[in-house]
């Protein structure tokens, strides 16, 4: 197990994306801090993890409320000894064209990606450098390059990227690597939802041919939490299955 004796948060751990990088995590053998803005959802993930023979303790956060990564962060020193890997993927849309967007829908979106983001990687660069050792997974999106509808969000995972390789730049000589993944087309709960005739749409632009899991992710962001990992720094990494947007 490439993460035995690693502690970690996960952050938006309770379904999807979030969900399959925790399940993974505890796997590989890291110690895992499920954060969600909903405790059940943090409590069931946790739960599963336990009985598959993993560590793990759940903390509800709202990533956009500076006191709740405060206190996730208190517990995951205090409950598992420290943080040796964040995964910052946490993230709302609220998708209009810009011509119509509101400014609470601008900056509910920005909150909880770019500056809840922020506020776990600032907490998380303090512990790392007293460590001397950090991974710092930020999870993007491939809509950081602009995508039709989604001014808000592009916006802030564009901005997840610039803080991504400022990290990398500022955290590399204490030890710690800094990095983005920009997932494509993932089968999840929100996208199970989108109507069928798009599902095939977005599955016929993957040149692999179907559309990614949360797993596939999961083994990606394992990989960089990982020692063997250690000279990658300051990436933006698509898990796309090839797709272009």
């Amino acid at each position: 197990m490439k993460l035995q004796n690693k502690d970690a948060i996960v952050t938006g751990a309770g379904r999807g994306l979030g969900k399959g990088i925790a399940l993974k995590l505890a796997q590989e053998g890291a110690a895992v801090v499920v954060a969600d803005i909903v405790q059940a959802n943090a409590e069931a993930v946790v739960a599963e993890i336990v009985a598959a023979g993993g560590k793990a303790v759940p903390a509800q956060a709202n990533v956009a409320v500076k006191a709740d990564v405060e206190a996730m962060f208190a517990k995951a020193v205090n409950e598992l000894g420290g943080v040796d890997i964040l995964v910052n993927n946490a993230g709302i849309n609220r998708d209009v064209q810009l011509f119509k967007m509101s400014d609470e829908e601008w900056e509910q979106v920005i909150a909880v990606n770019l500056t809840g983001t922020f506020y776990s990687c600032r907490l998380a660069a303090q512990h790392m450098r007293e460590k001397g050792f950090g991974r710092i997974i930020n999870i993007s999106s491939m809509s950081w390059l602009g995508n039709f509808g989604q001014a808000n969000y592009a916006a802030s995972k564009a901005g997840v990227v610039g803080l991504t390789k400022t990290a990398a730049r500022e955290l590399a000589k204490k030890g710690i690597t800094c990095n983005a993944l920009c997932p494509g087309f993932i089968d999840t709960d929100m996208t199970r939802g989108v109507p069928e005739k798009v599902w095939d749409i977005m599955v016929s632009k993957i040149p692999v041919g179907r559309a990614g899991t949360a797993a596939d992710v999961g083994n990606m962001v394992a990989f960089l939490a990982s020692d063997e990992a250690s000279y990658i720094n300051g990436e933006v990494i698509n898990v796309s299955g090839g797709m272009v947007l």
